[in-house]
């Protein structure tokens, strides 16, 4: 949308341009001769001034568009790291509950694995 944007404000910097550097109302384009009268040349600088208000229109919100994706971005990114921070945390708690739980002389056996014999 920021290019597209773009893209009709340099053309109708271009319009402006091309009105302002003629003496005349004769104006070539392309090879091709445009004589206009002053209802048609009043049509053609609405259609310019349009093409501006319109391209700024697309720049503003594209960015603003771009904006909001940032944002969300980096506040999921900071969740993210507070969610592996807390994660770290309860598993160093775990690690000193068991070295503090742990015995010596303990051994850790598996359900199931135990030697059941008379």
């Amino acid at each position: 949308m920021i290019f597209l944007g773009l893209l009709l404000v340099l053309l109708a910097g271009g319009a402006v341009a091309l009105v302002l550097a003629e003496d005349t109302a004769r104006y070539i384009l392309f090879g091709y001769t445009f004589e206009l009268n002053h209802v048609e040349m009043f049509l053609a600088g609405a259609a310019a001034m349009a093409a501006l208000l319109v391209g700024l229109w697309l720049m503003g919100s594209g960015s603003r568009r771009s904006a909001r994706r940032r944002r969300r971005l980096r506040s999921a990114k900071a969740e993210a790291s507070n969610r592996v921070a807390r994660l770290e945390d309860e598993k160093r708690d775990l690690e000193r509950k068991l070295e503090n739980d742990h015995e010596p002389g303990d051994r850790l056996v598996s359900r199931g694995s135990e030697d059941t014999r008379p």
